[in-house]
Protein backbone atom coordinates (compact mmCIF):
# COMPACT_ATOMS: atom_id res chain seq x y z
CA UNK A 1 0.00 0.00 0.00
CA UNK A 2 1.14 3.23 -0.89
CA UNK A 3 1.06 5.41 2.46
CA UNK A 4 1.66 9.26 2.94
CA UNK A 5 2.89 10.19 6.52
CA UNK A 6 3.43 13.61 7.62
CA UNK A 7 4.87 14.28 10.94
CA UNK A 8 6.96 11.97 9.79
CA UNK A 9 10.47 13.27 11.58
CA UNK A 10 8.53 13.75 15.30
CA UNK A 11 8.53 10.93 17.76
CA UNK A 12 5.50 8.96 16.72
CA UNK A 13 6.39 9.29 13.30
CA UNK A 14 10.04 8.05 13.38
CA UNK A 15 9.01 5.35 15.19
CA UNK A 16 6.21 4.27 12.59
CA UNK A 17 8.37 4.44 9.80
CA UNK A 18 10.99 2.42 11.20
CA UNK A 19 8.43 -0.03 12.23
CA UNK A 20 6.37 -0.63 8.97
CA UNK A 21 8.78 0.32 6.16
CA UNK A 22 8.77 -2.83 4.60
CA UNK A 23 5.15 -3.59 5.06
CA UNK A 24 3.83 -0.17 3.06
CA UNK A 25 5.71 2.04 0.24
CA UNK A 26 6.09 5.63 2.31
CA UNK A 27 6.26 8.94 1.24
CA UNK A 28 6.62 11.73 3.61
CA UNK A 29 5.01 15.23 3.40
CA UNK A 30 6.28 17.99 5.95
CA UNK A 31 4.46 21.15 6.44
CA UNK A 32 7.42 22.84 7.15
CA UNK A 33 9.83 22.05 4.89
CA UNK A 34 7.28 21.84 1.37
CA UNK A 35 4.65 23.31 0.38
CA UNK A 36 0.85 21.74 -0.15
CA UNK A 37 0.49 23.12 -3.49
CA UNK A 38 3.45 21.04 -4.97
CA UNK A 39 2.26 17.89 -2.93
CA UNK A 40 1.58 15.04 -5.38
CA UNK A 41 -0.65 12.37 -4.64
CA UNK A 42 -0.88 10.22 -7.51
CA UNK A 43 -1.04 6.35 -6.33
CA UNK A 44 -1.45 7.62 -2.67
CA UNK A 45 -3.90 5.06 -1.29
CA UNK A 46 -4.18 6.17 2.59
CA UNK A 47 -2.56 9.10 4.39
CA UNK A 48 -1.58 9.11 8.01
CA UNK A 49 -1.67 12.94 9.19
CA UNK A 50 0.56 12.44 13.37
CA UNK A 51 1.65 16.65 11.94
CA UNK A 52 0.31 18.76 14.35
CA UNK A 53 1.08 22.00 17.08
CA UNK A 54 1.26 19.37 20.00
CA UNK A 55 -0.24 20.64 24.04
CA UNK A 56 1.97 23.45 25.06
CA UNK A 57 2.39 23.53 28.81
CA UNK A 58 3.55 27.44 28.00
CA UNK A 59 0.80 27.50 26.22
CA UNK A 60 0.10 29.00 22.58
CA UNK A 61 -1.96 31.20 20.86
CA UNK A 62 -5.71 30.60 19.77
CA UNK A 63 -4.78 31.30 16.28
CA UNK A 64 -1.67 29.45 16.01
CA UNK A 65 -3.28 25.65 16.79
CA UNK A 66 -6.07 26.59 14.35
CA UNK A 67 -3.21 27.32 11.74
CA UNK A 68 -1.50 23.84 12.06
CA UNK A 69 -4.19 21.81 13.77
CA UNK A 70 -7.37 23.13 11.96
CA UNK A 71 -6.32 24.85 8.56
CA UNK A 72 -3.55 22.55 7.67
CA UNK A 73 -5.51 19.45 8.62
CA UNK A 74 -8.42 20.38 6.10
CA UNK A 75 -6.52 21.70 3.37
CA UNK A 76 -4.35 17.75 3.22
CA UNK A 77 -7.81 16.31 3.65
CA UNK A 78 -9.71 18.26 0.68
CA UNK A 79 -6.61 18.04 -1.57
CA UNK A 80 -6.52 14.12 -0.42
CA UNK A 81 -10.25 13.83 -0.94
CA UNK A 82 -9.95 15.57 -4.58
CA UNK A 83 -6.76 13.23 -5.83
CA UNK A 84 -9.09 10.30 -4.98
CA UNK A 85 -6.96 9.29 -1.98
CA UNK A 86 -9.49 6.54 0.03
CA UNK A 87 -8.53 6.78 3.59
CA UNK A 88 -7.65 9.40 6.01
CA UNK A 89 -6.30 8.41 9.63
CA UNK A 90 -5.85 11.44 11.89
CA UNK A 91 -4.20 11.47 15.09
CA UNK A 92 -6.05 13.37 17.92
CA UNK A 93 -5.86 13.52 22.05
CA UNK A 94 -7.76 12.74 24.72
CA UNK A 95 -7.84 16.80 25.46
CA UNK A 96 -11.01 16.47 23.07
CA UNK A 97 -12.86 15.31 26.42
CA UNK A 98 -11.80 17.96 28.97
CA UNK A 99 -9.36 17.56 31.55
CA UNK A 100 -8.19 15.31 34.88
CA UNK A 101 -11.58 13.79 35.83
CA UNK A 102 -12.67 10.63 38.27
CA UNK A 103 -14.92 9.50 35.56
CA UNK A 104 -13.54 7.11 32.85
CA UNK A 105 -13.57 8.38 28.80
CA UNK A 106 -14.55 5.84 26.31
CA UNK A 107 -15.03 6.33 22.85
CA UNK A 108 -18.84 7.44 23.37
CA UNK A 109 -17.66 10.20 25.83
CA UNK A 110 -19.38 13.84 24.90
CA UNK A 111 -16.55 16.12 24.25
CA UNK A 112 -15.86 19.27 26.30
CA UNK A 113 -12.29 20.56 25.72
CA UNK A 114 -11.38 23.21 28.29
CA UNK A 115 -7.60 24.34 25.94
CA UNK A 116 -7.05 25.54 22.59
CA UNK A 117 -5.26 22.86 21.77
CA UNK A 118 -8.45 20.21 22.59
CA UNK A 119 -10.48 22.49 21.10
CA UNK A 120 -8.57 22.93 17.57
CA UNK A 121 -8.32 18.80 17.73
CA UNK A 122 -12.20 18.65 18.28
CA UNK A 123 -12.87 21.10 15.44
CA UNK A 124 -10.21 19.46 13.02
CA UNK A 125 -12.14 16.41 14.12
CA UNK A 126 -15.49 17.38 13.14
CA UNK A 127 -14.37 19.29 10.03
CA UNK A 128 -12.72 15.72 8.39
CA UNK A 129 -15.87 13.82 8.99
CA UNK A 130 -17.87 16.47 7.44
CA UNK A 131 -15.60 15.69 4.74
CA UNK A 132 -16.22 12.09 4.84
CA UNK A 133 -18.48 9.79 2.28
CA UNK A 134 -18.22 6.28 0.79
CA UNK A 135 -15.01 6.91 -1.38
CA UNK A 136 -13.26 8.97 1.62
CA UNK A 137 -12.96 7.03 4.58
CA UNK A 138 -12.22 9.34 8.01
CA UNK A 139 -10.62 7.26 10.91
CA UNK A 140 -9.99 9.30 14.29
CA UNK A 141 -7.79 8.12 16.96
CA UNK A 142 -7.13 9.43 19.98
CA UNK A 143 -4.69 8.97 22.39
CA UNK A 144 -3.46 9.22 26.14
CA UNK A 145 0.00 10.31 27.34
CA UNK A 146 2.13 8.29 24.45
CA UNK A 147 5.54 6.91 25.60
CA UNK A 148 8.37 5.24 24.37
CA UNK A 149 12.17 5.40 23.92
CA UNK A 150 13.17 9.24 23.20
CA UNK A 151 9.93 10.51 24.60
CA UNK A 152 10.44 13.74 25.50
CA UNK A 153 8.29 16.72 27.26
CA UNK A 154 6.53 15.35 31.27
CA UNK A 155 7.85 11.84 30.89
CA UNK A 156 11.48 12.56 30.13
CA UNK A 157 11.40 15.46 33.30
CA UNK A 158 10.11 12.47 35.42
CA UNK A 159 12.65 10.07 33.95
CA UNK A 160 15.41 12.55 34.42
CA UNK A 161 14.06 13.26 38.11
CA UNK A 162 13.79 10.08 39.26
CA UNK A 163 17.47 9.35 37.56
CA UNK A 164 18.81 12.41 39.50
CA UNK A 165 17.06 12.60 42.75
CA UNK A 166 17.08 9.83 45.55
CA UNK A 167 14.07 11.22 47.47
CA UNK A 168 11.13 12.25 46.02
CA UNK A 169 7.55 13.00 47.85
CA UNK A 170 5.43 11.04 45.69
CA UNK A 171 4.29 8.46 48.33
CA UNK A 172 0.82 6.57 48.02
CA UNK A 173 -0.72 8.47 45.03
CA UNK A 174 -3.51 6.58 44.30
CA UNK A 175 -4.59 8.50 41.28
CA UNK A 176 -5.20 6.62 37.65
CA UNK A 177 -3.62 7.41 34.41
CA UNK A 178 -3.89 6.05 31.00
CA UNK A 179 -0.98 6.08 28.67
CA UNK A 180 -0.20 4.46 25.72
CA UNK A 181 3.51 2.64 24.45
CA UNK A 182 4.02 4.09 20.84
CA UNK A 183 4.40 0.16 19.80
CA UNK A 184 0.90 -0.41 20.78
CA UNK A 185 -0.29 3.11 19.79
CA UNK A 186 1.27 2.49 16.17
CA UNK A 187 0.12 -1.68 16.29
CA UNK A 188 -3.55 0.13 16.62
CA UNK A 189 -3.06 2.29 13.35
CA UNK A 190 -1.67 -0.07 11.36
CA UNK A 191 -4.35 -1.85 12.27
CA UNK A 192 -7.13 0.80 10.80
CA UNK A 193 -4.99 1.43 7.55
CA UNK A 194 -5.46 -2.64 7.22
CA UNK A 195 -9.11 -2.83 7.78
CA UNK A 196 -10.20 0.21 6.50
CA UNK A 197 -12.38 1.07 9.54
CA UNK A 198 -13.59 4.76 9.74
CA UNK A 199 -15.19 5.95 12.52
CA UNK A 200 -13.67 7.56 15.91
CA UNK A 201 -10.82 4.98 18.47
CA UNK A 202 -9.09 5.32 21.63
CA UNK A 203 -5.86 4.15 22.21
CA UNK A 204 -4.77 3.16 25.64
CA UNK A 205 -2.82 0.46 27.43
CA UNK A 206 -4.25 -2.47 29.27
CA UNK A 207 -3.69 -0.49 32.65
CA UNK A 208 -3.60 2.73 34.27
CA UNK A 209 -0.77 3.87 36.37
CA UNK A 210 -0.62 5.56 39.45
CA UNK A 211 2.23 8.23 39.63
CA UNK A 212 3.77 6.16 42.45
CA UNK A 213 3.56 2.97 40.18
CA UNK A 214 5.04 4.62 37.27
CA UNK A 215 8.52 6.15 39.08
CA UNK A 216 8.59 2.88 40.73
CA UNK A 217 8.91 0.84 37.69
CA UNK A 218 11.19 3.87 35.97
CA UNK A 219 13.41 3.86 38.97
CA UNK A 220 13.44 -0.21 38.69
CA UNK A 221 14.51 0.49 34.87
CA UNK A 222 16.84 2.73 35.86
CA UNK A 223 18.30 0.70 38.38
CA UNK A 224 18.13 3.45 40.78
CA UNK A 225 17.31 2.78 44.85
CA UNK A 226 15.09 5.58 45.19
CA UNK A 227 12.53 6.54 48.63
CA UNK A 228 9.48 7.74 48.05
CA UNK A 229 7.77 9.72 51.38
CA UNK A 230 4.88 11.81 51.61
CA UNK A 231 5.09 15.53 52.96
CA UNK A 232 1.92 16.57 53.79
CA UNK A 233 1.81 20.30 52.63
CA UNK A 234 3.53 19.26 49.63
CA UNK A 235 0.85 18.37 47.22
CA UNK A 236 -1.30 21.27 48.97
CA UNK A 237 1.98 24.21 47.83
CA UNK A 238 1.87 22.47 44.62
CA UNK A 239 -1.43 22.92 43.90
CA UNK A 240 -1.22 26.52 44.36
CA UNK A 241 2.55 27.46 42.34
CA UNK A 242 1.76 24.96 39.80
CA UNK A 243 -1.62 23.67 39.31
CA UNK A 244 -1.31 22.02 35.90
CA UNK A 245 1.94 20.13 37.56
CA UNK A 246 -0.22 19.26 40.21
CA UNK A 247 -3.19 17.54 38.10
CA UNK A 248 -0.63 16.03 36.44
CA UNK A 249 0.80 13.97 39.09
CA UNK A 250 -2.68 13.78 41.63
CA UNK A 251 -5.15 13.47 39.38
CA UNK A 252 -6.58 10.99 37.57
CA UNK A 253 -7.41 10.59 33.23
CA UNK A 254 -8.35 7.71 32.67
CA UNK A 255 -9.76 5.98 29.48
CA UNK A 256 -11.72 2.50 28.15
CA UNK A 257 -11.18 1.23 24.37
CA UNK A 258 -12.96 -1.60 24.83
CA UNK A 259 -15.15 -0.52 21.89
CA UNK A 260 -12.04 0.50 20.07
CA UNK A 261 -10.41 -3.48 20.36
CA UNK A 262 -13.18 -4.77 19.71
CA UNK A 263 -14.45 -3.33 16.56
CA UNK A 264 -10.75 -3.88 15.57
CA UNK A 265 -10.26 -7.27 16.72
CA UNK A 266 -6.94 -5.92 18.05
CA UNK A 267 -4.79 -6.28 21.04
CA UNK A 268 -1.96 -4.89 22.68
CA UNK A 269 1.16 -6.31 21.92
CA UNK A 270 3.25 -4.59 24.40
CA UNK A 271 2.18 -4.90 28.38
CA UNK A 272 2.85 -1.56 30.18
CA UNK A 273 6.04 -3.45 31.84
CA UNK A 274 7.23 -4.06 28.93
CA UNK A 275 6.55 -0.15 27.62
CA UNK A 276 8.78 1.00 30.35
CA UNK A 277 11.61 -1.35 30.10
CA UNK A 278 11.94 -0.53 26.10
CA UNK A 279 11.46 3.24 26.96
CA UNK A 280 14.36 3.28 29.05
CA UNK A 281 16.43 0.48 27.13
CA UNK A 282 15.14 0.55 23.66
CA UNK A 283 13.75 -2.01 21.61
CA UNK A 284 16.75 -2.70 19.55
Amino acid sequence: MNLLVTGATGFLGQYFIKKYTQKYSIKQFSFRDDELVNLNLNGVEAILHLSALVHQMSGASAAEYERVNVIQTLGLAKKAKENSVKHFIFMSSVKVYGEETDSIYNEETECKPQDEYGKSKLKAENELLSLEDDAFRVSIVRTPIIYGYGVKANIKNLISLVDKISILPFKNIENKRSMVYIGNLCGLIDRVIQTKNRGVFLASDDKPLSTTRLITMISKELDENISLISIPFFPFALKLMKPSFYMRLYKSLEVDNTRTLKKLDYYNPYSTENGIHYMIHGED
